[in-house]
């Protein structure tokens, strides 16, 4: 049986506000050390968002803004694309790389988001299980 999405996501699922600014998510990121993070929806049934290590590096640092006084709603990539928790590793990975991200949200089949898959959650599965392509 091969190894799924489920096997290897982090959960729960981290979430800030999307009001809240990004030093606060900064700080919650690198206590979790956590590369990303879900921003929760401004609106009952909206569409949740997604602010990773590099929106930081891009859209902080790089352009010099104070993240003290930038909401994280406005760095933040929504809607997100999810991955299923039954996936197999090898669906996972390639579409992330379809997408070029490094980090999927995890929605089960009612569209709760139950966990965070990333690249590096990818890296220990290929470690710890071999690659047999499926």
């Amino acid at each position: 049986m091969p190894n799924t999405v489920n096997d290897y996501m982090s959960s729960p699922v981290i979430a800030v506000a999307p009001d809240d600014s990004v030093s606060n998510a900064v700080t919650i990121m690198r206590r979790r050390n956590i590369h990303s993070i879900v921003v929760k929806p401004e609106a009952p049934g909206g569409a949740h968002g997604i602010v990773t290590s590099t929106d930081i590096r891009d859209k902080i640092a790089g352009q010099e803004r104070d993240p003290r006084s930038v909401k994280v709603k406005e760095i933040m990539t929504s809607p997100i694309v999810t991955a299923r928790p039954e996936w197999t590793i090898k669906e996972c990975s390639v579409k992330m790389q379809a997408l070029r991200v490094h980090h999927l949200p995890v929605a089960d089949e009612s569209g709760e988001l139950i966990g965070m898959i990333s690249d590096t959650d990818i890296f220990v599965a290929v470690e710890e299980a071999g690659w047999s392509g499926e």
